[in-house]
C-alpha cells in the first residue's frame, strides 16, 4: 500500500538528442561522458532505460572506445548499472544514495550558510538578490529547467562565498543523485513557488546577518526533498532501486 504523502502525477522529460560535444570541455572521452551524465541527470534518459553503444557512437561522431570510457566512469558514479549478460542501464533512483548524498550535502551548505551569514558583504547580498529576481522571472515564464539551474546557482553562490574552493565540489558530488531525483517534483504544482520561498528566507536570514536563523531555513529548506520522494519511490517502482 503506498505510504502517505504528497500525491502527484510524474511526467518524465520528453526524450532529446545528446548535447553535441562542442558543448563540453576536455578530451574525447571526458566530452561523451559529459553529454550522457547531462543526458541522465535531467532524466532525459530515463532511469531503467538500455544504453545502446552503437546509437551513442552514431549521434556523436565518435568511436566506441571513448563511449566504453564514459560509460565505465558513470558505472563508478552509479549513475549507470552494467549488468552481465544484459547489458548496460541508465541505473534507477536509490533512496538509500539520496538519502546519504541528502545527509551530506545538508551538512555542508548548513556550516557554508552559518559562516556567510556572519560576514556577508553587500556586494554578494546583490548577487543573491539578482538571483532571486531571475528565479521569479523564470516561474512566470513556466521555464523549469532554468529555475533548476538558477536554483543551483544561489547555492554555489552560498558555498562559493565560504572562501573555500572546494566546498561547492564536495557539495555537487555528494547532491549528485539528489539532483537527477529532484527533477521529478519541481514541475509539480506549487512546489517551484514553494521553493522560491525557501530561497527567499534564506536570503532574508543571510542579508540580516544572522547565522541562526539561515541555518534554519537552509535545513528546512533541504529537508522537503525526502518527504517527496519516499511516497514517490512506493507509487513509482519502475523508477527506483528495491530497498
Amino acid at each position: 500500500m503506498p505510504v502517505q504523502g504528497p500525491a502527484f502525477e510524474v511526467n518524465l522529460p520528453e526524450r532529446r538528442p545528446l548535447r553535441p560535444l562542442t558543448g563540453f570541455a576536455g578530451s574525447l572521452a571526458q566530452k561523451v561522458y559529459g553529454s550522457l551524465r547531462e543526458a541522465i541527470l535531467s532524466l532525459h534518459m530515463a532511469p531503467g532505460d538500455f544504453i545502446r553503444k552503437p546509437e551513442i557512437c552514431e549521434a556523436l561522431g565518435v568511436s566506441r572506445s571513448p563511449v566504453s570510457e564514459a560509460v565505465a566512469r558513470l558505472a563508478a558514479e552509479h549513475l549507470v548499472r552494467v549488468v552481465p549478460q544484459a547489458g548496460t542501464f541508465v541505473a534507477r533512483l536509490s533512496l538509500s544514495e539520496i538519502r546519504e548524498g541528502a545527509f551530506l550535502r545538508e551538512a555542508l551548505e548548513m556550516a557554508a550558510v552559518e559562516q556567510v551569514a556572519g560576514a556577508v558583504t553587500p556586494e554578494q547580498v546583490v548577487l543573491l538578490r539578482r538571483n532571486l529576481r531571475l528565479q521569479a522571472a523564470l516561474i512566470e515564464d513556466h521555464d523549469f529547467a532554468g529555475f533548476y539551474q538558477t536554483d543551483a546557482a544561489m547555492h554555489e553562490l552560498i558555498l562559493g562565498f565560504t572562501g573555500f574552493p572546494r566546498v561547492a565540489e564536495f557539495a555537487d558530488t555528494a547532491w549528485v543523485h539528489v539532483n537527477r531525483a529532484r527533477q521529478l517534483i519541481l514541475p509539480q504544482p506549487g512546489r517551484i513557488e514553494a521553493t522560491l520561498a525557501e530561497h527567499l528566507a534564506i536570503v532574508d536570514a543571510v542579508e540580516a546577518r544572522d547565522p541562526v536563523a539561515a541555518r534554519l531555513a537552509t535545513r528546512a529548506h533541504l529537508g522537503k526533498l525526502i518527504g517527496f520522494l519516499e511516497p514517490l519511490a512506493q507509487n513509482r517502482p519502475d523508477l527506483f532501486e528495491p530497498e
